[in-house]
């Protein structure tokens, strides 16, 4: 696997991707590695404004970029996206199921007590049912190709007990590395893998919603003594997307400096 930083500018060349959640964070550094390493790249996000910014930012050559407005927890608006994205690329091989959202409350988790039907079903829509929605709007040109890579951005609050986040953004997070497994078993014999990535904490906007009290205790506790990038994640997602992770499937890789350990 590359390196953070180390791009190979060829790895993905050819290769048609959507990532979602693109305009920011973990799922904006995905999108502007698999860009460098020469996919075409569709930026999915709820946000124009912040997905403007995000492609007035974006790496020069490499592949082509595309932004696509699309709430990813509505069925037809997931497969209006895939289709426009077939039609502006050709194809679709990579699909990297990132978009997730965990709310906070002045700046901490809602407890199962606290927490509202409301903001418990928001949270396992755009998570989960998103992947489970983009999966199946991408999968048939997969099928059709005989081969896809298909990654889930699952976390350690998945993986284990989270004082940060909620018991919704674990639970749909847990979700997301055990629909991995199951889709993997699926689609396997078909040239496609399925796979998940469990981010420890990473430095991104979202990491910001808790104090930096809190941060600065989950910090001291990781032993490579710092958060994660954006990148860290991104150079997992492209091992797991390239030709060289073909036999690999249905496994969830750890990206958190240590903090779960198993």
């Amino acid at each position: 696997m590359a390196t953070p930083g180390c791009f190979s500018p060829v790895l993905h060349a050819g290769r048609r991707a959507v990532v979602t959640g693109a305009a920011r964070g973990i799922g904006l550094g995905i999108a502007q590695r698999l860009l460098r390493e020469g996919a075409d790249v569709a930026l999915v996000d709820l946000d124009r404004a912040a997905l403007d910014e995000a492609l007035s930012g974006l790496p020069q050559g490499g592949g082509r970029a595309l932004a696509v407005v699309c709430d990813v927890s509505r069925e037809d608006e997931v497969q209006q996206m895939a289709r426009r994205v077939t039609q502006a690329f050709g194809g679709i091989d990579i699909l990297v199921n990132n978009a997730a959202i965990s709310p906070k409350h002045q700046g901490r988790k809602a407890t199962v007590a606290q927490a509202t039907l409301q903001e418990w079903r928001q949270v396992l829509d755009v998570n989960l049912t998103s992947a489970f929605l983009c999966a199946r709007a991408c999968l048939p040109g997969m099928v059709e190709a005989r081969w896809g890579r298909i990654v889930n951005i699952a976390s350690q609050a998945g993986r284990t007990r989270s004082e940060i986040s909620g018991a919704h953004y674990g639970a749909s997070k847990a979700g997301l590395a055990s629909l991995a497994r199951t889709l993997a078993c699926e689609v396997g014999e078909l040239g496609i893998t399925v796979n998940a990535v469990a981010p420890g904490r990473i430095d991104t906007p979202m990491a910001q919603t808790v104090s930096p009290e809190v941060n600065e205790r989950y910090r001291a506790n990781i032993p490579v003594r710092r958060f994660g990038t954006p990148d860290d994640v991104a150079a997992a997602v492209s091992y797991l997307a390239s030709v060289d992770a073909g036999f690999v499937t249905g496994a969830t890789l750890d990206v958190n400096g240590g903090a779960f350990m198993i």
